[in-house]
């Protein structure tokens, strides 16, 4: 039986075997930032390694292209937190959460 052992790269000079790969965690919150996106949990390693590349660029070097939703579900989680973000401080621009509503919506929908 073969198996997948290419190399995947984590950030920072850490590499892991894809086939040893089990879990991947993005980190959110106050945890996440200057290189921490993504827990990578790893067969025989207790604790997880912290990757500065996200989950879905490690799922790709992993050849996992099939488990990753697409990248219009990372633009909407990425408008979504902005949202978040900019209600919470009481300022939110309508006229480009609009536009990119727009946007995204425009690209999800087939053309003939």
């Amino acid at each position: 039986m073969a198996s997948d052992s290419r190399m995947v790269a984590l950030g920072f000079g850490k590499f892991a075997r894809a086939d040893r790969i089990f879990a991947l965690e993005r980190i959110t919150g106050e945890d996440r930032g200057d290189g921490r996106r993504t827990r990578v949990w790893i067969d025989g390693v207790a604790d997880p390694l912290i990757a500065s590349r996200t989950e879905v660029t490690i799922l790709r070097d992993m050849g996992q292209e099939s488990a990753i939703s697409g990248p219009e579900l990372d633009e909407a989680l990425d408008l979504a937190v902005r949202l978040a973000a900019a209600a919470d401080e009481g300022r939110v621009d309508l006229s480009d959460l609009g536009r990119r509503a727009r946007r995204l919506l425009a690209s999800t929908t087939a053309s003939a």
